[in-house]
């Protein structure tokens, strides 16, 4: 539970200690709470509205069209006819829609292939005539810009390189300290890299481009890359299936540099209907995974990063980024979710810092990276009571490790989701997540059962929100838990909470008393 990819602040001093002020009722955020943008890229067009918590908003709407606008735009220099009419469609039916939401205008911006046509303008012109939409054309550096900030709505203080690959270019961002710095651009978008007359000329022309990139970007090695854009997420895809990996959430999924290269041979040497097949991919984007594949093999190999993290955030969270205020921006996007999911769906809003703050002495050395996890853990320890008492662990536990969650990786997805598995059922055996949760050690396997037997118990003990119930006191070198109860709480202690209470001392390896205020 160590390393987490954001550098946010450990600690809100107000009234409100460290789970911080709620902020998704504040005027900013709720003129956040519906937003939609358009990307016109060189492969896709695409629509998402996003809604919810403002600082981590869900995904209201999402919709993506392939229509290959730049295919031949090296040859011809101009738009894909058949491509431009697909885009226009997908873009009339965009405005349809905003309209029916009651969100437009809807903020649009088309990258390089509509920048570099010479018909871009009159595209762009055309746009505007038949659906009232403006297309804003961003140049290389600008979309580098949004794509590193979309990863920073879901990594606020991130620091490395952001790689967003497109159809017709790739870009290269420098983070520090949650700021973007220099950024480049490059023609490696696969459509561009269509046509050369042998895989090794394809390389060769690469590896020149690659090695001017990382001179002018300073040289540096060693950094934490974030891949962002379509053909990434693909090529992630691909790697999960070779491997049999068993959380197939792109976002946070993590490759080292000798996996990226066995996926590369993997693509190499696999049919690639079949592979597309396996791994849900659509044709289109499985037609350029081969061409980008080089590309990343390439980068890896020039730019030797310490780690490699797919983003699915790139530059349309990145445009929401851009509407944000900069105390929204550096708020921690799990808790702001976590907390708008208690609000809504809990059936005591506000009793989950309640519950922290009963569970927080079973974990006396939790550094503020493992306590956000508790904190997620309790503010959601409720947010599934809706689903059948029969199913309640097994939803509990979905959710929220396939949940649209930012700030979070995939180890700290299964420790959350064990945790809320363990609040509604003691045993996990037998369990069909069993294969997810060996991406957990054994030690964290048991914390997180801890946990969840501690909100267990802690969930028979309600009174109102704000009002504790009492205290628990843990005794590790004597293997010893004490329950103190108030006044209030001694009627809800019952036989069920009694057997609750032991269930969480089996956990610890430990004895159990309970004590009763006099």
């Amino acid at each position: 539970m160590t390393d987490a990819p954001a550098d946010i602040p450990p600690e809100e001093f107000n009234e409100w200690g460290p789970f911080g002020r709620p902020i998704f009722d504040d005027p900013q955020a709720r003129a956040l709470s519906r937003v939609g943008v358009v990307d016109v890229g060189s492969n896709s067009v695409r629509l998402v509205v996003f809604d919810g918590a403002a600082r981590s908003p869900a995904y209201f709407y999402n919709e993506k069209i392939m229509c290959a606008l730049g295919a031949g735009l090296q040859e011809t220099g101009r738009l894909n006819p058949e491509g431009r009419v697909r885009a226009l469609n997908a873009i009339r039916r965009f405005a349809a829609l905003a309209e029916g939401m009651g969100i437009a205008p809807l903020t649009a911006v088309a990258t390089a292939a509509v920048r570099e046509a010479t018909d871009g303008a009159e595209f762009r012109a055309e746009v505007e005539r038949e659906t009232g939409i403006r297309l804003y054309v961003i140049d290389g550096e600008e979309e580098a810009r949004l794509s590193a900030q979309g990863v920073l709505l879901g990594w606020p203080g991130s620091y490395g390189l952001v790689c967003d690959i497109g159809g017709s270019s790739m870009e290269l961002a420098d983070l520090d300290k949650g700021e973007v710095g220099r950024r480049l651009t490059s023609p490696l978008g696969p459509l561009k890299l269509r046509g050369f007359a042998s895989k090794k000329a394809l390389k060769a022309h690469v590896r020149d481009i690659m090695a001017d990139l990382h001179d002018r970007m300073g040289n540096e090695t060693g950094k934490r890359l974030f891949l962002v854009g379509g053909s990434w997420r693909a090529i992630a895809r691909v790697d999960m299936e070779r491997r049999g990996y068993p959380l197939t959430v792109l976002h946070e999924y993590r490759m080292t540099k000798q996996q990226v290269a066995a996926t590369s041979e993997y693509i190499s040497v696999s049919n690639l209907e079949t592979l597309r097949g396996r791994t849900g991919t659509s044709a289109d984007r499985m037609a350029l995974v081969p061409i980008a594949s080089v590309v990343l093999r390439e980068l890896v190999n020039t730019f030797k990063p310490k780690d490699i993290t797919i983003s699915s955030y790139g530059i349309r969270e990145g445009m929401l980024y851009q509407q944000m205020p900069q105390e929204l921006r550096m708020r921690d996007p799990l808790i702001e979710a976590c907390r708008f999911a208690e609000a809504k769906d809990a059936r005591l809003p506000g009793f989950g810092k309640t519950l922290y703050d009963f569970v927080s002495p079973l974990f006396p050395r939790a550094d503020w990276q493992k306590q956000r996890i508790i904190k997620a853990a309790c503010l959601l320890h409720d947010v599934t009571w809706r689903a059948h008492p029969d199913y309640r662990d097994e939803a509990a536990f979905d959710n929220v490790t396939r949940a649209n969650l930012g700030g979070l990786k995939h180890r700290e997805r299964v420790f959350l989701g064990l945790a809320l598995l363990h609040r509604y059922t003691n045993k996990r055996e037998g369990s069909r997540f069993e294969p997810i949760f060996q991406l957990l050690e054994a030690e964290r396997q048991r914390e997180a059962e801890v946990l969840g037997k501690a909100m267990r118990l802690g969930a028979m003990l309600w009174l109102q929100a704000d009002e504790p119930p009492g205290v628990l006191k843990w005794k590790p070198k004597k293997r010893h838990l004490i329950l103190e109860l108030t006044d209030h709480a001694r009627p809800l202690f019952g036989e069920v909470a009694e057997a609750r209470l032991n269930a969480l001392a089996s956990a610890l390896n430990a004895t159990s008393e309970v004590r009763f205020a006099s």
